[in-house]
């Protein structure tokens, strides 16, 4: 692996690992009312988007990231519409 693997890998590490903190003190709290719904809907769009890019061109630093923060996202949305405050 060449360092511009190595970066976009790194890259993706911190891009799906964003998120986990919002999910986890949004679970742990069990309050959602301060997260954006739009915001959120927003993420989801875009990585379906940025997906959709990626894998047509097999980039799986970019699958990875975009399917963690996916994950997380939907989480998060979940989290919205199932905790009432």
């Amino acid at each position: 692996m060449n360092w511009t693997e190595a970066m976009g890998h790194f890259g993706a590490f911190l891009t799906g690992v964003t998120f986990i903190p919002q999910v986890y003190k949004t679970w742990k709290s069990r309050r959602a009312a301060d997260l954006s719904l739009t915001m959120m809907m927003i993420v989801v769009l875009s990585t379906v988007v940025w997906l959709v890019y990626a894998f047509s061109l097999m980039l799986w630093p970019v699958i990875i990231a975009n399917s963690i923060v996916f994950v997380l996202s939907i989480m998060l949305i979940v989290f919205k519409l199932t905790f009432k405050n």
